[in-house]
């Protein structure tokens, strides 16, 4: 379904997350789980791929405001094609997608044409919301793995090649050094939603996100962007990037205390400037896998 004249789809995704921001608590964050703490990458019925950058963070929203279980979605169509009907009274979910488009450029000195892409909405439902769905084959979709996830998240972090050290008094990444800091294993107590060792690897997961972005690797700079802003904003990146990654690994997670105090910024940030969780979730999205090719190389 394409966007409606004058529906600005930036601004309308913008307002739903900072919604679900403020709905989710001072301490609370809508893409943690305050359930199971488990997320599973969003995948579309259709092309059996996954979604990225900012479609994860507003189907992860629908998900835990209607108590989805599913991480399938498809639009109206896609679920017909698949001999499934979506049950009436349905509520549908907005995603964005881009669309490549020819512009003519043409002055007196001729014709000059380019391409360029505009973002359109679509709809999707889950398959919570559907009559009719069988279930993927695991084989054919990228969900929680069946083997022990803590067990991949240690291959998953050896792949990356970073150098990770045990015994810090805080979690870190430390860029003059080139090294991440942990507090030792020990130290991580778990909670309601999580194992100590969940919270471990998603602590990491999140620093790897910060050692992504190093000079040399993906050389993020958001100084430009976001001035001032731009720490808080790369917090809001290892974050997201932390998410995803735990929703590839099968890891239960959840916001971390020291980050709670981000979360008026980023509102502020969000509030001011509608495409700035568009460019987080995707420098997130870029981070996660990125991260994760190292490991598919080793396989």
């Amino acid at each position: 379904m394409a966007s409606r004249t004058g529906f600005d789809v930036h601004q309308e995704i913008t307002n739903r997350i900072i919604d679900a921001i403020e709905t989710a608590g001072e301490f609370c964050l809508p893409w943690v789980s305050g359930h199971s703490g488990k997320l599973g990458r969003p995948v579309n019925i259709a092309t059996r791929k996954a979604y990225n950058g900012v479609n994860i963070l507003t189907l992860w929203i629908s998900s835990l405001a209607n108590g989805y279980s599913s991480n399938i979605w498809g639009t109206y169509r896609q679920w017909q094609a698949q001999g499934c009907q979506v049950r009436r009274s349905e509520k549908s979910s907005l995603v964005i997608f881009y669309k490549p488009i020819v512009v003519d450029d043409s002055d007196e000195d001729g014709d000059t044409r380019r391409e360029r892409t505009i973002a359109r909405a679509t709809y999707v439902f889950n398959a919570a919301q559907v009559n009719g769905f069988t279930a993927i084959p695991e084989e054919n979709v990228p969900s929680i793995p069946l083997f022990d996830p803590i067990e991949r998240a240690e291959r998953f972090v050896k792949a990356t090649g970073a150098r990770v050290q045990d015994g810090g008094d805080t979690a870190c990444f430390q860029a003059s050094a080139d090294v991440i800091l942990m507090p030792d294993r020990c130290r991580f107590t778990g909670s309601d939603v999580s194992s100590p060792a969940e919270a471990f690897y998603a602590t990491l997961c999140h620093e790897l996100t910060h050692w992504s972005g190093a000079k040399g690797r993906l050389d993020r700079d958001l100084s430009g962007r976001f001035g001032s802003k731009s720490y808080a904003m790369e917090e809001l990146i290892a974050e997201l990037g932390s998410a995803f990654l735990c929703a590839e690994l099968g890891i239960s997670r959840e916001l971390r205390q020291d980050h709670a105090r981000y979360v008026k910024t980023w509102l502020g940030v969000l509030k001011s400037d509608k495409k700035a969780v568009f460019t987080a979730a995707a420098k997130a999205s870029e981070a996660a896998n990125w991260l994760l090719a190292w490991q598919e190389e080793e396989d």
